[in-house]
């Protein structure tokens, strides 16, 4: 690690903090979670690849998302390792999480839709509705909104 040129290819936490517009405990975070990695200096400091800027991008378009850094990191871990993502494999990370983003504006629009005409049915202290629950007939499906939720396939 001591080359100078081999160096250059490489960022303190500072810098890729802010590169990627993150706090530094942030990056630090992404790396205890195993979603990024760090090599250490001969003085013991970190100093992250370039690439790391591209997974940390990924990750942040991802949290936007709405997708849990778990399944970020199912993800990652499905790509070539110790390689930097590029635009094929950001097709395929892409396409994994496009049907349960799809799924969540659909159930979000259905919320949306009956948001002012119901709570959904199952919540609060309501044991009957006449318009979405006649008899209060959801209670057997359990607790909740249940006219709201997607039904899993």
């Amino acid at each position: 690690m001591a080359e100078k040129g081999a160096l250059q290819r490489y960022l303190s936490v500072g810098e890729v903090a802010a590169r990627c517009g993150i706090a530094v405990s942030a990056v630090h975070f992404y790396e205890r979670k195993g979603l990024i990695s760090s090599i250490r200096t001969d003085g013991n400091q970190r100093r992250f690849h370039r690439g790391v800027l591209r997974k940390l991008a990924i990750i942040k378009v991802a949290q936007k998302t709405g997708i849990p850094l778990a399944e970020i990191s199912d993800a990652f871990d499905k790509l070539p390792h110790n390689t930097v993502p590029n635009s094929k494999d950001w097709e395929k990370l892409s396409s994994q999480w496009r049907d349960d983003l799809n799924d969540r504006i659909e159930q979000l629009t259905r919320l949306r839709d009956q948001l002012g005409q119901c709570i959904g049915c199952g919540c609060l202290s309501i044991s009957d509705c006449p318009l979405r629950n006649p008899y209060d007939a959801l209670a057997g499906d359990g607790p909740g909104a249940r006219l709201l939720e997607v039904e899993e396939e």
